[in-house]
């Protein structure tokens, strides 16, 4: 296996797990893929927690992603507080504007990092 998917140049997110028993491939099973543009606030409250992934265009997070937060975030303010997150930045130079844009975002909702960006 490449790091890269292949032919993409995109580097491969790899979920390895085991378990004996069936709730740890029920979790992996769970895991939802879903278009920042496509997202609802049923997707959110519905989700343990998030994986938030952006490119950094113009020095912040992309349009789509902020318009994911535009139209969840007031269903999610008040219902989500301290659910996990994370956060993947690409960008080819400057990738902070993005991750403080983020970050004051998530500041907002009380959701708690589980790992550096």
């Amino acid at each position: 296996m490449s790091a890269t998917a292949a032919g993409s140049g995109v580097a491969t997110l790899l979920v390895v797990h085991h378990s004996p028993g069936t709730a740890l491939p029920a979790m992996v099973d769970a895991a939802a893929v879903i278009s920042a543009l496509e997202v609802t606030s049923s997707d959110v409250l519905g989700a343990a927690g998030y994986l938030l992934a952006t490119p950094a265009n113009l020095g912040y997070m992309s349009g789509a992603l902020k318009h994911a937060f535009d139209t969840t975030y007031n269903d999610a303010l008040d219902r989500t507080q301290g659910r996990p997150y994370g956060v993947l930045v690409h960008g080819e130079s400057d990738t902070d504007g993005a991750l403080i844009g983020i970050q004051k975002i998530v500041t907002g909702l009380a959701w708690r990092a589980v790992a550096e960006p």
